[in-house]
């Protein structure tokens, strides 16, 4: 069975030539949203995957339509080639079905993959070289050495770590890392 899945990003655009592009491929049942794809929550694409069953092809108008980024997109169809349910992209012309659209898609996976794999080495060298330039990465630390200086002068004075904790707005644990720290 073909199962269509249509999608546009503002009430101003009009579902009617995604509809009517998925009615002519054959698409038995079409889910619709109605929301931009950046949106993690999509009612009728979560709809649309919870319906499809083994042997039943999922098909879109554009591959846009379907995923919020090529990551995205690859992992839903992997999904579903993983539930023996098959894809197709009217506009692209990939379809699953064939030994042809497979390998289109395997390609457009693996260079996701070499993109996130590229991304990754990018910023462990950004970390690299600010590190080597003496910049601090990652989140600033909650007491500067000055106010851990005062919270060892108020606990020393006999204030409680939980008391010096809450003047200081920081955590409990916070403080006691910082006061073994150093």
């Amino acid at each position: 069975m073909l199962i269509g899945y249509a999608r546009v990003s503002t009430e101003d655009q009009n579902l009617d030539l995604q509809r009517r592009a998925l009615a002519a491929a054959g698409c038995t049942q079409t889910f619709e949203d109605q929301v931009s794809g950046a949106i993690v929550e999509r009612p009728g694409l979560s709809l649309a995957l919870k319906t499809v069953k083994a042997g039943d092809v999922l098909v879109v108008w554009k591959l846009d339509r379907l995923g919020r980024s090529l990551a995205h997109l690859i992992d839903v169809v992997r999904d579903l080639g993983q539930r023996g349910v098959d894809f197709r992209s009217l506009s692209e012309s990939i379809d699953t079905t064939t030994a042809g659209g497979r390998l289109v898609f395997h390609m457009m996976g693996s260079l996701a993959e070499f993109e996130r794999s590229l991304i990754g080495e990018r910023t462990r060298a950004g970390i690299a070289a600010a590190k080597a330039r003496g910049v601090h990465v990652g989140r600033r630390k909650a007491l500067t050495p000055e106010r851990l200086a005062h919270a060892r002068m108020l606990i020393a004075s006999g204030e409680s770590p939980s008391a010096v904790a809450r003047s200081l707005e920081v955590g409990r644990s916070t403080l006691y890392r910082a006061l073994e720290a150093t």
